[in-house]
């Protein structure tokens, strides 16, 4: 990734440093949940829960309960990633039997309010089940046609008990609508390790290569599990990309590993105060910033990796023009800081001084 610095002297012989000013591309998020928020609106209290299963029915609560429409909701936090220099983002948004496409038809609204200055991908989302809530599947195909471009999935195996339906249901309605794949995947262990070979076997099976992310992908942080290296052997052969989030406590790649492996990785805030988590500011600094802390980053190199994939990483995922397209200093798709490098950027997270998009001041 390249940045641009850029110092300007107002300063004595004798003074402090010169005033600098950092440029960087603009960000992604490449894994949000906007569907879901309560930025700015009611604060929303959390129970305790001790399962996945126990933060999905949390969830649809919070959503069936809200007091705002997801339009409203899903704009503020669209609004405020673009204050904070974001220009593209791959969203999941929830589809199923409860909510219909409410979800879908609400972010879509939301993200044409911002069309010009914010690229959103909508993926149609089964969080609450696929082949285990029926008419899911029907209504993510008609989803493909009201406002999502990408077809999702989740946990074949730990929430759908069905690894081969579940997969041959996404990969087929992915194949037959032309659409990249975007899977949820919070399994850990051998047999978690074991369905993402199988991704990437049908990923070359289906000719997706570079079309095909796994979300999160909790079993390939564990550098124990003997069956890893061969794992991401066949991510990498199959341009299957790993969206992380550094998330609370949840596990997060070893950055290392994944780039010796040729495995390519993009970053994402997932959920932002939502049932989920109480956390989340939509800024892809501040995500940057929780990568390096919870990677244990620490050399300039280390830190500005983390900027690049909350920028340029996650603009290849999802084909961000703008952000692949930056120039540098003139580029008029910028976001510029007031501190003098990368590294620094990333550890002090600053808000931006300016956000450029297409030449204009947002």
């Amino acid at each position: 990734m390249t940045t641009h610095r850029d110092h300007t002297d107002t300063t004595t012989t004798d003074g402090p440093e010169p005033a600098a000013t950092l440029t960087t591309p603009g960000f992604v998020d490449a894994h949000i949940h906007p569907d879901k928020t309560t930025w700015g609106s009611t604060w929303l209290s959390r129970e305790p829960v001790s399962s996945l299963s126990d933060l999905i029915a949390a969830d649809l609560a919070a959503q069936i309960s809200a007091d705002e429409d997801v339009e409203t909701r899903a704009f503020r936090i669209l609004d405020q990633a673009v204050r904070n220099g974001t220009m593209a983002m791959r969203a999941h948004v929830d589809v199923s039997s409860e909510l219909g496409l409410r979800n879908v038809h609400g972010v879509r609204a939301a993200a044409e309010r911002l069309k010009g200055v914010l690229d959103v991908q909508i993926v149609a989302f089964p969080q609450f089940g696929m082949l285990t809530n029926p008419g899911t599947l029907d209504l993510m195909e008609q989803a493909l046609g009201e406002g999502a471009d990408h077809v999702g999935g989740i946990d074949p195996v730990g929430l759908e008990g069905d690894l081969e339906g579940h997969l041959g249901a996404i990969f087929s309605l992915a194949e037959k609508h032309g659409r990249d794949l975007d899977i949820h995947l919070h399994d850990q262990g051998p047999d978690a390790l074991a369905q993402i070979r199988e991704i990437a076997r049908r990923t070359l099976a289906a000719g997706m290569r570079g079309r095909v992310t796994i979300a999160h992908g909790f079993a390939v942080c564990d550098t124990e599990e003997p069956d890893l290296p061969a794992t991401l052997d066949a991510m990498a052969e199959a341009g299957v990309w790993l969206a992380t989030c550094a998330l609370g406590d949840s596990p997060v790649p070893t950055l290392d590993l994944m780039e010796r492996h040729g495995v390519r990785v993009a970053l994402g805030s997932d959920g932002i105060r939502d049932s989920w988590s109480p956390f989340g500011t939509g800024s892809m600094v501040d995500r940057a910033h929780l990568l390096g802390y919870r990677t244990g980053a620490r050399t300039d190199a280390e830190l500005e990796r983390c900027l690049r994939l909350a920028t340029t990483s996650g603009a290849e995922l999802v084909g961000a023009e703008a952000v692949l397209g930056y120039e540098g200093a003139g580029s008029p798709d910028r976001v510029e800081f007031a501190v003098p490098d990368a590294a620094r950027l990333v550890v002090e997270r600053p808000a931006p001084l300016r956000v450029v998009r297409g030449g204009r001041t947002i």
